[in-house]
């Protein structure tokens, strides 16, 4: 978008990654809502595209703001104008430096993932979030150990009801043919060639877009389908070494089968996983998918940078952070503007897409001394995405993020086929999870996006006989 607003300047892109996040196909699904694919390209793409644009394949090892100027690692210096830092987050791993502890955040993570799953025969998954769903339920042919902080599965995006409706779907036989899926496959060019250490989680990829798991066959040695144990309410407590492990005479347990007590162990795994709840499992290795941490820390050094407390580079409505000059954009940055009551900032692909794109439009509109208007994407929560193989949509506060107890949630459910719930506050709706192919989207972002009082339909809200769409069309 810069290249396009100042075609006689120079862009500037400095990024670690041999390749480029485009978004192809995209497609604006209503007024809030789109999908698209994130496809990885060569940067001389970009570069032949815009003639202005430069890509610097280099991480970044300094950042002066006073002076405006960024020093690359391999020690060149470049002088700024306006800066965006666009630096994404790194994953949380639970234990740093452990290598039987894989972090999955990107595309050279998921491939080194994938290496050791073809030796697995059984791994922990620790984590909650949209990345740990997905895994645990495309792994084939291996045990999973899936240890969750939550009484539930999915928390960020789900309720309990919603987890419910999908644990079924973890237990059934996978399906042969699953419905195509639309997204990307992820390579990274010319990366094959070399063998990986296990886990450089230090080195930053991108970061994996909806459906990263197309195209890496997820299988383990063992040949049954899904076998999925779910630890609730625990956390890691601590990870033995297979030497440690022995010399503190400690028991494990087997993989807990419904028919059978739980045993001792009598395999020696190499890794051995401590849960806050006592329990203890060995396994091949553990797959940390605890969410992300803003990768602030190239920029902190020497600027004075207001921080979040989630820990990203606080920015203003058009995208400031607090030093001159300088925006940031995407997983890097915390909105600290007071948000439209129905929006709030996930780290997700949808929102680091509108927000780079809207930081180029406030960046140029400084240039040029205009005046920018919030962009309507920040005007409501909207992400759409699939779960184990349903279609799935979060509209607003979905969980009633912020509502306190003041709300009420209706719920209508089919088994097998679709998952429909709302959050009212004071007969509007604030919120919505659609799972399976409702149609209802549009309906309820409208409803959301104009406050209308629907207190006088009561249940019938949700009543399948009843085509809302035609009351609010």
């Amino acid at each position: 978008k810069l290249a396009m607003e100042f075609p006689s300047e120079d862009v500037f892109l400095v990024t670690a990654s041999p390749v480029i996040k485009a978004v192809t196909n995209f497609k604006q699904v209503s007024k809030t809502l789109e999908e698209f694919d994130v496809e990885e390209q060569p940067s001389s793409l970009l570069e032949k595209r815009y003639h202005n644009i430069k890509v610097i394949q280099s991480g970044v090892k300094q950042l002066k703001s006073d002076e405006h100027k960024i020093i690359t690692e391999d020690g060149k210096e470049y002088m700024y104008e306006k800066l965006c830092l666009c630096a994404g987050a790194k994953p949380k791993l639970i234990f740093e430096g452990n290598p039987y502890v894989l972090g999955i955040r990107d595309t050279d993570s998921a491939q080194a993932f994938q290496k050791n799953l073809a030796q697995a025969e059984r791994i922990v998954v620790v984590g909650n979030g949209g990345i740990a769903l997905e895994l645990v339920y495309e792994i084939q042919g291996c045990e999973v150990v899936w240890a969750i902080k939550d009484k539930a599965i999915g928390n960020t995006f789900f309720d309990a009801g919603a987890a419910e409706f999908l644990i079924p779907k973890l237990t059934a036989e996978k399906q042969e043919t699953p419905i195509e899926c639309k997204r990307t496959k992820y390579t990274m060019e010319g990366s094959e060639e070399k063998e990986r250490p296990i886990a450089v989680s230090d080195k930053l990829g991108s970061a994996l877009g909806p459906d990263w798991h197309e195209g890496l066959d997820l299988k383990g040695t063992k040949e049954f389908s899904h076998k999925v144990h779910i630890e609730v309410l625990c956390e890691v407590k601590k990870i033995h070494l297979q030497e440690e492990f022995i010399r503190l005479q400690r028991t494990s347990s087997t993989f807990p089968k419904e028919e059978k007590n739980v045993e001792r162990d009598e395999v020696l795994w190499p890794v051995y996983v401590e849960l806050t709840n006592g329990k203890i499992y060995g396994c091949n290795f553990i797959v940390s998918a605890t969410g992300v941490v803003p990768n602030v820390k190239p920029f902190l050094d020497g600027n004075n940078f207001a921080v979040g407390e989630d820990g990203g580079l606080k920015v203003d409505k058009h995208m400031h952070t607090s030093l001159p000059d300088i925006y940031a954009a995407g997983d890097i940055c915390t909105a600290s503007w007071e948000p439209s009551p129905v929006w709030h900032q996930m780290r997700l692909w949808t929102q680091a897409r509108q927000m780079g794109w809207y930081a180029a439009k406030c960046m140029a509109a400084d240039v040029l001394g205009e005046t920018v208007d919030m962009d309507f994407s920040f005007e409501l929560f909207a992400h759409v995405t699939k779960f184990f193989n349903y279609k799935v949509v979060v509209l607003g506060k979905y969980n009633a993020q912020g509502l306190g107890l003041d709300h009420e949630l209706m719920l209508r459910c089919t088994k097998g086929q679709e998952y429909v719930k709302v959050v009212m506050q004071n007969g509007r709706m604030m919120g919505a999870v659609l799972i399976g192919e409702t149609d209802l989207e549009e309906t309820f972002e409208n409803l959301i996006l104009n406050q209308m009082d629907l207190s006088a339909y009561g249940e019938d809200l949700l009543n399948p006989d009843i085509d809302i769409e035609d009351y609010f069309d």
